[in-house]
């Protein structure tokens, strides 16, 4: 079992954590890391974390290069409105099952879909439209049980598992099973971009739209296991 139970009934992580919650963040993971490989190869900008679109817009704000400026705001712009987007539908920063996830899903693969679109008709409104999945994504959840979790970029993850690591070579106790999990988080944006590499290679930027089917076939998945599972809590 991936949990136990104290004496009050209360639900207690154990060594490995919860199954649910690797497989949800290896996949969300892998899908931010192949949109930023997607992007970058195409458009040769980051798309999902800030570090270096905030610096590059600092960058074009003292060169008064225009029309740099014009892409790397509409990046910052694009997830910043992501991630209001999420905070509205989803309404808190815990992660916890049952909550509106598939819904956000499907609307980031709706908008995955339109920056395909958009990308193959060389229209630049693709690259704000796919910060603005990513910070839809990256938003959906920000903390599972005291660990700060971010899907789209990995700084703060690679941080984290140094702290861990360190602790540990201290002799201290760590609860093992953060450290899975940011591990399996970071083995999968690496491999989410193993994946675009070789999509973009034999598709071209097609390869976004595998993306947008993912997310649409995710997030429909999650809201029909949550309507069938209401339907049987119901019938009991």
């Amino acid at each position: 079992m991936p949990y136990t139970r104290d004496h009050t009934g209360k639900r207690i992580v154990g060594r490995f954590g919860e199954p649910w919650v690797f497989v949800g963040g290896a996949t969300l993971a892998a899908i931010a890391g192949y949109v930023n490989v997607v992007m970058l190869g195409f458009f040769a900008v980051p798309v999902s974390h800030m570090s270096g679109p905030v610096s590059r817009l600092s960058r074009d704000v003292t060169m008064i290069d225009t029309q740099d400026m014009i892409v790397t705001a509409g990046i910052l712009a694009g997830f910043l409105a992501g991630a209001m987007l999420s905070g509205m539908l989803i309404g808190a920063a815990t992660l916890r099952a049952g909550r509106r996830y598939g819904a956000v899903l499907m609307l980031q693969g709706a908008i995955l879909a339109c920056a395909t679109w958009l990308a193959l008709a060389d229209m630049p409104l693709a690259v704000p439209l796919a910060a603005l999945a990513c910070g839809l994504q990256n938003a959906m959840a920000s903390s599972y049980r005291g660990l700060v979790l971010r899907t789209t970029h990995v700084t703060g993850i690679v941080t984290d598992i140094g702290v861990l690591i360190g602790q540990r070579l201290r002799r201290r106790r760590i609860r093992i099973w953060k450290l899975w999990l940011l591990l399996t988080l970071l083995g999968s944006f690496f491999l989410g971009g193993v994946a675009a590499t070789l999509m973009l290679q034999a598709f071209g930027m097609q390869a976004l739209g595998a993306a947008s089917l993912a997310c649409l076939g995710i997030g429909g998945s999650y809201v029909l296991i949550q309507h069938l599972r209401l339907e049987k809590q119901l019938v009991k």
